[in-house]
């Protein structure tokens, strides 16, 4: 089966309600593969790059980025994921190989794997400093601190889904997915009590992906009984824009005195980009050019 991962933005209700929906198995099992996760990792990962990326497409400027990262006391410690507005995310896992026993639910358990903690979203928009909003972690299952900060932090009443399946066999992401709901100002009763009531019956973002429905499939579900207007459809990457030039330039942070012992010690390094994996040798020779164009 072919996989292209996309998402749709739509209004119901008379835009009384905006709505989000995506399909992200490709970028859930591209982000396994790259940092050789476990599966309760590709899971924490796979989920927070799919609530992210379908935030950044809230943001109104070309050049903005945001960044949603959950810190926690837990075996993985920390994940990571950081969005454009065009649909191209990245992230990472702090402690990518834990492997833990499944929920009472027989789930993999993502809420003990991150722990308690600090959810934290940055919104860089080319301003002096960025948006910064934090909340504790309300369970650590990453859908529900996310509806949890947008209640809490943004004044936004939402419903945030998101599912990543791993197959037990060959632990590839077999689905994967999300949802992001979330009442205007001036809904009605009748609409909220309606939303409430959908949301109470739905079963699980994974459990309707696996059967092959698609974005638009989950927002009728979910929407039933509403007029639903599809505004858009964005297609969605695991981008990174690691480079050698930035990977130097980094380098160049670290300091004439440090440089030197790495030049000094006589061998290539090897540097690893955080978000892809990506690696990059620097030569002695190399080394010694970017000493030369420290000011």
């Amino acid at each position: 089966m072919s996989y292209k991962d996309y998402m749709v933005r739509a209004t119901a209700a008379d835009a009384q309600i905006r709505a989000f929906a995506a399909t992200t198995r490709d970028l859930a099992e591209y982000g396994r593969k790259a940092h050789n996760l476990s599966p309760i990792a590709a899971a924490a990962l796979g989920r927070l790059m799919t609530g992210t990326v379908m935030m950044g497409t809230m943001m109104d400027n070309d050049q903005d980025l945001i960044t949603v990262k959950m810190d926690g006391d837990g075996p993985l410690k920390g994940v990571l994921a950081t969005a454009d507005r065009f649909g191209n995310v990245k992230g990472y896992v702090t402690n990518p190989y834990v492997v833990m026993e499944p929920n009472a639910s027989g789930h993999l358990n993502v809420g003990g794997g991150i722990g308690e903690g600090t959810l934290t979203v940055i919104r860089d928009m080319g301003l002096k400093e960025p948006y910064v909003g934090q909340v504790p972690l309300y369970t650590g299952e990453v859908a529900e601190d996310l509806t949890y900060y947008f209640t809490k932090s943004e004044q936004t009443p939402s419903s945030v889904g998101l599912g990543v399946l791993v197959e037990r066999e060959n632990l590839s992401v077999i689905a994967a997915g999300g949802f992001i709901i979330q009442l205007l100002p001036f809904a009605s009763e009748e609409v909220i009590s309606k939303l409430e009531e959908n949301l109470t019956k739905f079963s699980s973002v994974t459990d309707i992906l696996k059967a092959g429905k698609t974005p638009e499939d989950l927002l009728n579900i979910i929407l039933e009984g509403f007029d639903i207007e599809i505004t858009d459809k964005i297609d969605l990457n695991f981008f990174c824009n690691c480079d050698k030039d930035r990977v130097e330039r980094a380098l160049m942070l670290i300091g004439r005195k440090e440089l030197q012992e790495l030049i000094d010690d006589g061998k290539p390094i090897e540097l690893c980009c955080q978000f892809c994996n990506k690696k990059y040798v620097f030569k002695t020779s190399e080394l010694l050019e970017i000493q030369r164009n420290l000011k």
